[in-house]
Parts: C-alpha cells; sequence; structure tokens
C-alpha cells in the first residue's frame, strides 16, 4: 500500500546525504518524483543551492532542520537516507520525533519499524501516519518459473557492485520505453522505487525461501498486459553480503540484461580484498546463471550502463567508447547522455526461445 498522494507536500531527510551515496534513496525521490518536495533538511548543506550539490535540476531550499523546513508547510517527513547499520543515529532520530510532534505523517524506508516503536507511534495522531516501506507482503508462494511463458520483454539490470546505479538505468528505460508508446511498467524490488509509487516489492524483507516467487508474482500480475518489464535490479553475484539477484532471475525469467558498471572501479566497494572480473566474464558469469544449463529463459546482455560519476566529460565519453569497444555491446552513462543506445538494443535483440 502507497500512503503517499498528489496532494501531499514532502520533506526530505537527508543529513549528509545529498552529496554521498548514503543518500541515493532521496536522490532518486529529488531526481524522478511527481510529489511536492517542498524542502531537504541536511544541516551539513543549508543554504547551499540544491542542483550545485547534487546536479538535479529542481529548485528546493536545503534547510538545516524538520523545524526549519516547517516554514514550506510539508505534510510529510520522507526518510532519504540509509546509514550503515539500517538504523538512525539518535540526533536524526530526534529530528523524526520532532516531525511526528508536528504532525508530520512519516515515509521511512529504513529495515527499522518506525510504525511500532512506541516512542512514535504514541505520538501519531489522526489522519498521521507512519508508513514502514519496508514490509513482507502476504500470501507469498515458492516461484515456478512461470514468467517464462509470457510474451512480453523483461529487462533486468545486474551490476557489478552494489548501488551503482541499477534503479537509474532501470527508470530512464521505462522513461524512453513510454516516450515510444510502449505498453512499459516498471517492477520495484527496493525501498526507493515503492516509494517513488511503482507497484512492486521490498524484496529484503522476504524470507529466502519466498523470494524468488515473490518476484514472479510481480511479472505475472503485469506482464500479459505490457510490451516491457522493468525490473529493478538489485545486489550484485560479486558481492559476499548480496543474495538478491539470484531470485529476481529466477522470478522474472529475463530476457534481456542491462550491465551495470561504475567506470574505473576495480574493487568490491565495501570488500576491497574482492577484484570486479572484466567486464566480458560478468557478462558471461550473468547469463550463464540466469540461464543455469539451458533450464530458464536465455537472457542476452545487449547493453552497458556505465556510470561515470566523477569523471569530466571528455573522460566519460573516452570510457563509454572504450567500455563498447571491449564488450561489442552498446554502451552510456544513462544520467549524463541518455539511455536511448540500451533501449534501442533492447527492442532490436531477438527475444530469446
Amino acid at each position: 500500500m502507497n500512503y503517499l498522494t498528489a496532494n501531499h507536500r514532502i520533506a526530505l531527510l537527508m543529513h549528509e546525504g545529498t552529496d554521498n551515496p548514503g543518500g541515493k534513496t532521496g536522490l532518486s525521490i529529488l531526481r524522478y518524483s511527481p510529489l511536492n518536495i517542498v524542502a531537504v533538511i541536511d544541516q551539513q548543506q543549508t543554504g547551499k543551492a540544491l542542483k550545485a550539490v547534487t546536479g538535479i535540476d529542481r529548485n528546493v531550499p536545503i534547510v538545516g532542520s524538520v523545524q526549519d523546513a516547517m516554514a514550506w508547510q510539508p505534510s510529510v517527513l520522507m526518510i532519504g537516507i540509509a546509514p550503515s547499520g539500517g538504523a538512525l543515529p539518535e540526533p536524526w532520530y530526534e529530528e523524526v520525533k520532532a516531525g511526528v510532534k508536528a504532525g508530520l505523517c512519516v515515509v521511512n524506508g529504513l529495515h527499522t519499524s518506525m510504525a511500532t516503536d512506541p516512542a512514535l507511534a504514541d505520538l501519531v495522531q489522526p489522519p498521521q501516519w507512519i508508513w514502514d516501506v519496508r514490509q513482507e507482503p502476504a500470501g507469498l508462494g515458492i516461484a515456478s518459473a512461470a514468467a517464462k511463458s509470457l510474451t512480453c520483454r523483461r529487462v533486468l539490470p545486474v551490476g557489478t557492485d552494489m548501488a551503482i546505479g541499477k534503479m537509474s538505468t532501470n527508470l530512464e528505460l521505462h522513461k524512453l520505453a513510454l516516450q515510444r508508446g510502449l505498453r512499459s511498467k516498471v517492477i520495484a524490488t527496493g525501498q526507493t522505487n515503492l516509494m517513488l509509487g511503482d507497484p512492486g516489492i521490498p524484496l529484503d524483507t522476504i524470507r529466502v525461501d519466498f523470494a524468488a516467487g515473490a518476484v514472479e508474482q510481480q511479472v505475472m500480475q503485469y506482464g500479459r498486459d505490457h510490451d516491457v518489464l522493468f525490473i529493478e535490479g538489485q545486489g550484485s553475484i560479486f558481492h559476499p553480503g548480496s543474495t538478491a539477484t539470484l531470485p529476481l532471475m529466477r522470478g522474472t525469467q529475463p530476457t534481456h540484461l542491462i550491465l551495470v558498471h561504475r567506470w574505473g572501479q576495480a574493487q568490491i566497494r565495501n570488500n576491497p580484498t574482492i577484484s570486479i572480473p572484466p567486464l566480458s566474464q560478468a557478462i558471461a558469469l550473468y547469463e550463464a546463471i540466469a540461464t543455469a544449463g539451458g533450464c530458464f529463459t536465455q537472457a542476452k546482455t545487449v547493453g552497458i550502463a556505465l556510470n561515470t560519476y566523477g569523471f569530466d566529460e571528455v573522460t566519460a565519453q573516452e570510457a563509454i567508447a572504450k567500455v563498447g569497444q571491449e564488450t561489442g555491446l552498446p554502451t552510456t552513462d544513462v544520467i549524463r547522455f541518455g539511455a536511448e543506445p540500451l533501449m534501442e538494443a533492447i527492442l532490436t535483440a531477438s527475444m530469446p526461445n
């Protein structure tokens, strides 16, 4: 259930997150959400222009606290940061409490529940609500590879690491598909996409036996009525702490893969002793796992989404050309240069048998 409507006015809690990967939820909300965001709360960036800090062309003030944000009359406080460990530091938690006391509803994408937290729940006065986005849905079952029967394109971004742009790739491709008149749908599998209003499930809250089945339910629900499904990618086969990629493959039975990679990254970001293999090997491994010796849909990698954030435009273009030459696949940075080459590849590549 999505509690948000077009009438809500959003204040984004983003302490220390507007200029680093810890704020990827809030940054994605700022980039893609049609909702009315009236303030960004980040005490480290107070008073700066949002575009100068993030590169996102949206006219929203950055303020230092929930109390300061109240001048813009928000109705909802949305948590746009994901601190290490999944819980807010105490000073930031006190900001949430201040928001609830001031009458704000709360959208919480963290693993830690707030709706059942007595210190917050006791302050809620109807029609206020607290929406914990990460909740396991009811009615789950075991996957059966049913998505093999669908005729729609099922596009799954896969990554050489976590948090490198799989969701942004999906959303940019979906936007292009709609512009081309296709019946396109995004299937959310994480808290950010769910907060953006897309249907789906919070995959990392679902018991492992039911994870692929939960994905499959969503794909089967929408696949027959759409030309293309863009399933939000999660995790990475190369990350030792990631368990999300395999159930996504089994549940979606993808027809097309997009490999997402950060230019210049040679090791897993949080596990630098683990090297990322050459992209050609990464592609071969993902395709082999998806197909599983012919048991499942024979997915093919049709393009590379290259994250060139932090590099100048000339270097970025050179990187894209280099990766394209090395892999023989269409390559682009979907944020800087658009997703058209990947969209064209998806539409022109033959469907697997």
